[in-house]
């Protein structure tokens, strides 16, 4: 008759010892001798801010920021009426035309959503034009391109009690000299807000 053992019955020994060896490895490592002779000083806290005393700490920074010195930062606040400054105001125009041309309309649909979200804000439409023609045609002219835009703006849903239209002809050139270049910047409706 053969006895049978359990083949985990052999290995349990082994186990137990690999366990008791890992556990004194273990302890071995943990614990870190103390040096005696290493001499101990003992400091005594230096105030900060020359503050001192029991809640030196936090009475130090008041004590050492002076209020009078600071100044405190001024952020500009936006103006509500005035649209961002993202958006052209000025509408350029042909020679001897009254016509908005149609790369100007998204700056004209921008205005127009800026007004009809607050139907208390009000635009000049001030018209201009170039140099060449006499006053009174360029101040009709400058009428016709300041009116040109007030249907404009009408169109995309602006009160007509928010827009104000006025001429000033040639008036009030935005660019001083002659040629086609200084005329070109000069015929021009300006959207002015107030």
């Amino acid at each position: 008759m053969t006895t049978r053992t359990h083949p985990s019955a052999h290995s349990r020994p082994l186990r137990v010892a690999v366990t008791a060896l890992a556990l004194s490895i273990l302890a071995g490592c943990s614990s870190v001798k103390l040096d005696d002779n290493v001499p101990v000083t003992e400091r005594t806290p230096t105030p900060v801010g020359g503050a001192g005393g029991a809640g030196g700490a936090a009475g130090a920074g008041s004590a050492a920021v002076d209020s009078r010195t600071v100044v405190p930062v001024q952020t500009p606040a936006a103006d509500a009426s005035q649209p961002p400054a993202s958006v052209d105001r000025v509408i350029y125009f042909d020679f001897d035309s009254y016509t908005v041309k149609p790369e100007f309309m998204a700056t004209l649909e921008a205005h127009a959503r800026f007004l009809n979200a607050d139907r208390q804000r009000r635009v000049v439409l001030e018209g201009h034009t170039d140099e060449r023609g006499g006053r009174e045609y360029n101040l009709a002219l400058g009428q016709k391109r300041a009116d040109a835009v007030r249907r404009a703006l009408a169109l995309l849903g602006v009160q007509d009690g928010q827009m104000e239209s006025v001429s000033y002809g040639k008036e009030k050139p935005a660019v001083q000299g002659s040629g086609e270049e200084a005329w070109s910047r000069n015929r021009r409706v300006e959207l002015v807000y107030r």
